[in-house]
């Protein structure tokens, strides 16, 4: 799949990202919604790439996938995949491919953030309480129509902006394993533009639940308000990524 190093930061971003069989094939995502994975996966920075491709694709189609993304050139934030036109169009022998193209940050334990906003995180008694009082009374109207129907889609550790009583903004682990963790990132509509989602991401960091874990912060390159909350916490571009659906 590489040759970069077995403690490398990507292995342990795609360890994090998928569920993997033995031979490190996608099985799916690695989400408590059991999503189904890409069928194909790139990620590079200046030391190399490190590339996956899912378990339902044929040996043949593999060994084609495999031998370009050999020769694929350090992935960084600025390029487009030298192979990418060819991925598409071997993937799309049987359906059509889509894909989309990330950037990955570097995001530090503990990062500070000057900020006043009051914060709650799934790690206090605080946010247990709140969680339990929504399995009873339902889940807030503002955070309903941003995709949370219910408590099981608060996938923990979390850490949350409060304004005026209400959820502003929602930093929370979108993908979860042994060694990583990758953030996921809302705000609701009210409250966008303000600065809440870097001072939510800021409180994730500093949760003791996700001390022992390499932290990611990766978006799509057309994402302009995540990119947005990157650069008000200062955050360092680390690599760049490629999926293809």
């Amino acid at each position: 799949m590489s040759h970069i190093p077995e403690n490398h930061w990507l292995k342990t971003q795609y360890q994090t990202l998928f569920r993997l069989r033995p031979d490190r094939r996608i099985e799916r995502e690695n989400d408590p919604d059991c999503s189904p994975g890409p069928r194909f996966w790139l990620a590079g920075c200046p030391e190399g790439n490190l590339f996956g491709l899912r378990d339902d694709l044929s040996d043949e189609l593999v060994a084609k996938m495999e031998g370009l993304a050999a020769t694929e050139p350090p992935l960084t934030h600025s390029a487009i995949p030298k192979h990418l036109e060819c991925y598409l169009s071997l993937l799309s022998s049987d359906d059509p491919a889509s894909h989309d193209l990330g950037l990955i940050y570097d995001l530090p334990h503990a990062h500070p953030y000057p900020s006043k906003a009051r914060l709650i995180n799934s790690d206090s008694m605080e946010g247990r309480d709140l969680v339990h009082s929504w399995a009873s009374t339902g889940v807030p109207e503002n955070l309903f129509e941003i995709g949370f129907r219910r408590v099981a889609d608060f996938w923990a550790p979390w850490c949350a902006v409060i304004v005026d009583g209400r959820i502003a903004s929602i930093a929370f682990a979108a993908r979860l394993s042994d060694t990583g963790a990758k953030l996921g990132l809302v705000t609701t509509n009210a409250f966008r533009g303000q600065g809440f989602a870097a001072a939510a991401t800021a409180g994730w960091t500093q949760l003791s639940s996700l001390r022992s874990r390499t932290l990611f912060y990766s978006t799509d390159r057309d994402n302009i308000s995540s990119q947005r909350a990157a650069v008000r916490l200062g955050l360092r571009l680390r690599g760049a990524s490629l999926r293809v659906s």
